[in-house]
């Protein structure tokens, strides 16, 4: 049985973690590599663990009592994990494992000093590092002490900071088991961290050395600012000796010790740059056998590096597979698209599938490669003016790689790159029959396949939604189409800049294109304003929707008075609207026509915050607005020089982006009907295969979704694999801009008129406004009153209800033509977007003064 309860390092590899905990799985490894050394030790498994909680029923008792807990119950979560320790501390170590210990401990020699370190299962793991987590504690001599050591390492699994980190991230207590590995001491000279890829900037060909004198915990807890080394290709290209004030020492009588340095050596580096080289190359050597940057902790001893912990470093965003070893740019598609949350396979596969541009996957995100189109002096420039116009943070960032010497090379082989979209349009007469017709035609397309697909299932369905998409690609680039919003768009940009040129006014297009006609987005906000109206004369009704819980609550409506119409009146928006949702260009993003309770909580503010015929008013109101600044813009430059002629230009200019801007938001709009229909067949379809659940089609590409309804063979594992790397990817961030170095840059605004302490942002809807700040990452959760500013990440269509109860916006996310810009123009909603930081900046209840008109953030004292 000592076999299974401690086992030497040399006798695990990674694959290990359920036996030996993270930390011990990677020590395991490392003992496997080449030139690499580890201190000798052993680790006490997880099955050690387990036979000792077994011992203590009262634990099970615990967990439920934890598992009932909400989230933000931290008093209950302190005492609850308290009792944990100190139930597993006293629980007397059986003689066993503790025999299996102490043989292991005199193997190593029995009053040598050891490190005795906690190990998890959800430890050092691709998807999570829970670095800090756990406890280690150093120069611990003697089996007795040993012993005891180890216990303590079994019950930080509940410390505090460790049972809320698994809350955090979804890991069920009982899932996580605790190893804890015990080796030699090492007494170094210096000691640090290695990164073999820079965890600031995400390159991985930088290394980045961190290092101190004495033990390398004075580093981890932050006691002193350690020398930095930047490494790449072979040479130290960056340097920084920090001033090293203290060291932590092994203390003879057993722990540690703090110790001042003496002043002549604080300003001393800890290393020479050979061994800084010699340090990144053992770096190196570990990434390359673990198949993934890694942060490493090292210790110096004579001159000999001997490596103590590895783990990956799970922050880095994933760099997008290239095989030509060329250098790569590739721009985000979620900071264009309003969506920069991870996506499911499905959904990447079907976006992939929709877009004309060739598309690279990393990180559960979608980025084009605009690599061919910036090496060539033509379509660069036309790529920079085209990304001025939406996202100055995007171009700054590609800008910023362009300066770089012989980085941007025409790639071998590679096809020169299509031509971008026309900025100018062909001549266009502002005819709102055109409109009228394009809506038609496509709302008839959406139609027919809605009526062909009912007939199809089987390999017929997805041979069927394959032909359809080229029907779908065809709506939504058809040229008739693009001429138009693009003629508008054009049409907004004149005037902006000749009206700043002859008036000396900003941002004019954004109250001229207030409550412009045929633009559906903005419909749906106020469209629900009048389900507001149905529902409100009927108390009972509206005490019901307090209490929704589930999705059925449209069937129990017709059992309270004027509960009929209330239902028929959510089920008419329904029909219209209903195939949208957050993150709707993801298709396997629940719809609201799937969860309407999720509309819920907006339809009771709107009967709480507005009067009868609220929508019809704010659309006149607007209107009204549009007309009077038009007339005053007209009338100022007729008294010009040169008036009459700038006067009928600019009549013109209004009457183009009136007349067709609203359409901006229909070719998408026909896109996510379209992705309902197809969502639709698809769920019915997999209730036919052999699936642990529906949407376990969701973790498929398209192709691998074909073969599994042609088969009916689904490989359970792989869909394992895909929640988990799902479940990884919703944490991390994406960069506007990614290199294939791995380098995640998000640009910078270069601005001189933004005041000191003053947040930057873009400026996308004109005005000026003070209020209450509102800050929001899950539209089910908006609790907003009149006058609120919303602060959010981003703003696709979905949040639009949202927007007749706010009076300002502030997003992340965002550019001049993205929707929330559009419809918080047309709403009259001063906005700044592109704001990095504002959810984490600005408070929740804080007042700020959004400078929609220049493009700024004020927070008020």
């Amino acid at each position: 049985m000592s076999e299974r309860y401690a086992v030497g390092l040399h006798e695990i590899d990674e694959a290990g973690v359920a036996l030996a905990g993270g930390k011990g799985a990677h020590l395991g490894g490392l003992t496997r590599i080449e030139g690499i050394h580890v201190p000798a030790g052993f680790c006490v498994t997880t099955d050690a663990f387990r036979r000792v909680m077994a011992q203590a029923p009262s634990i099970d008792e615990a967990f439920d009592r934890l598992s009932r807990l909400g989230p933000d119950d931290r008093e209950a979560t302190r005492a609850i994990s308290a009792q944990l320790r100190r139930t597993i501390e006293e629980t007397a170590v059986p003689g066993e494992i503790a025999a299996a210990i102490t043989g292991a401990v005199g193997r190593l020699g029995e009053r040598v000093a050891c490190a005795v370190r906690s190990s998890a299962t959800a430890e050092d793991l691709p998807t999570a590092s829970f670095a800090g987590q756990q406890d280690t504690y150093l120069n611990v001599a003697g089996p007795e002490s040993i012993l005891r050591h180890v216990s303590r390492c079994w019950a930080s699994l509940f410390t505090e900071r460790a049972v809320t980190y698994r809350r955090r991230n979804g890991i069920d207590h009982r899932t996580v088991h605790m190893a804890v590995v015990v080796q030699r001491m090492v007494f170094p000279e210096a000691a640090g961290i290695l990164f073999t890829a820079d965890p600031v900037t995400g390159n991985r060909r930088v290394t980045t050395v961190e290092a101190g004198f004495g033990l390398g915990e004075a580093l981890v807890s932050g006691l002193v600012n350690p020398d930095v080394y930047q490494v790449r290709d072979g040479e130290v290209v960056a340097r920084a000796v920090g001033t090293k004030r203290l060291a932590i020492h092994a203390d003879p009588a057993g722990g540690t010790r703090e110790e001042a340095i003496d002043p002549e050596r604080q300003d001393r580096p800890a290393l020479t740059d050979a061994q800084v080289l010699r340090l990144a190359h053992l770096g190196r050597r570990i990434e390359a056998h673990f198949g993934r940057p890694q942060d490493i902790e090292w210790c110096l001893a004579g001159d000999d590096f001997q490596i103590v912990q590895s783990r990956p470093i799970t922050t880095l965003f994933p760099v997008p597979e290239s095989a030509d070893g060329e250098n790569h740019v590739y721009l985000s598609v979620g900071h264009q698209q309003m969506m920069t949350d991870a996506m499911k396979p499905l959904g990447l596969s079907f976006w992939q599938m929709t877009t004309p541009a060739p598309m690279a996957e990393a990180g559960g995100r979608l980025f084009v490669d605009v690599t061919q189109r910036l090496a060539a002096p033509a379509t660069r420039e036309a790529l920079l003016e085209l990304m001025a116009r939406s996202d100055p943070l995007t171009t700054d960032a590609v800008r910023s790689i362009l300066e770089r010497d012989g980085y941007i090379r025409p790639l071998p082989d590679a096809a020169p790159p299509a031509p971008l979209p026309r900025a100018a349009p062909d001549p266009i007469e502002p005819d709102p029959a055109v409109v009228t017709e394009l809506i038609r035609l496509g709302e008839e397309s959406v139609a027919a396949a809605e009526r062909d697909i009912r007939t199809k299932s089987g390999p017929a369905l997805l041979d069927f939604i394959e032909a359809d998409l080229q029907e779908l690609r065809r709506v939504l680039f058809d040229r008739r189409s693009h001429q138009v919003f693009m003629s508008a768009m054009e049409a907004a940009w004149w005037l902006n800049d000749k009206l700043l040129e002859w008036l000396g006014e900003k941002n004019v297009a954004d109250t001229l294109t207030q409550s412009v006609p045929n633009n559906v987005t903005s419909e749906m906000g106020l469209a629900l304003l009048d389900v507001a109206d149905a529902i409100r004369p009927h108390p009972d009704v509206v005490a019901f929707l307090h209490d929704v819980a589930d999705e059925d609550f449209l069937d129990e409506l017709p059992k309270l008075p004027g509960g009929p119409e209330a239902r028929d009146a959510i089920e008419a928006w329904l029909e219209r609207y209903g195939m949208r949702c957050t993150g709707e260009i993801d298709i396997t993003r629940p719809r609201w026509r799937e969860r309407p309770s999720t509309l819920v909580p907006v339809i009771l503010g709107n009967i709480r915050n507005f009067e009868p015929g609220a929508g019809a008013r704010r659309f006149e109101q607007g209107r009204l607005e549009a007309e009077a600044k038009e007339r005053d813009v007209l009338e100022r430059l007729r008294a010009l020089p040169d008036g009459e002629r700038r006067a009928e230009e600019t009549k013109r200019m209004i009457d183009l982006a009136r007349t067709f801007i609203g359409y901006r938001e229909y070719p998408k709009y026909g896109m996510i009907s379209r992705y309902f229909v197809y969502k639709r067949a698809l769920l019915e379809e997999a209730g036919r295969l052999a699936l642990r659940e529906r949407e376990d089609i969701f973790y498929l590409t398209f192709p691998e979704l074909r073969e599994v309804v042609r088969t009916n063979r689904v490989d359970d594992a792989l869909i394992a694999r895909r929640r988990e790397a799902f479940r990884s990817h919703q944490a991390l961030t994406p960069p506007r801009v990614l290199t294939s170095d791995g380098e995640a840059l998000m640009g910078e605004y270069r601005r001189d008129d933004v005041p000191a302490g003053a947040l930057a942002g873009l400026p996308v809807s004109a005005g000026f406004v003070e209020g209450r700040a509102r800050v929001v990452l899950d539209l089910a959760q908006a609790a907003l009153e009149p006058g609120d500013i919303l602060v959010t990440a981003y703003t696709d269509p979905s949040w639009t209800p949202l927007f007749v109860a706010i009076a300002g916006l502030v997003t992340e996310v965002g550019g001049l033509m993205t929707h929330g810009a559009v419809i918080a123009r047309e709403y009259g909603l001063p906005a700044v977007v592109g704001v990095v930081g504002a959810t984490r900046l600005i408070a929740d209840g804080q007042r700020i003064r959004v400078h929609g008109t220049d493009g700024y953030v004020e927070i008020l004292p």
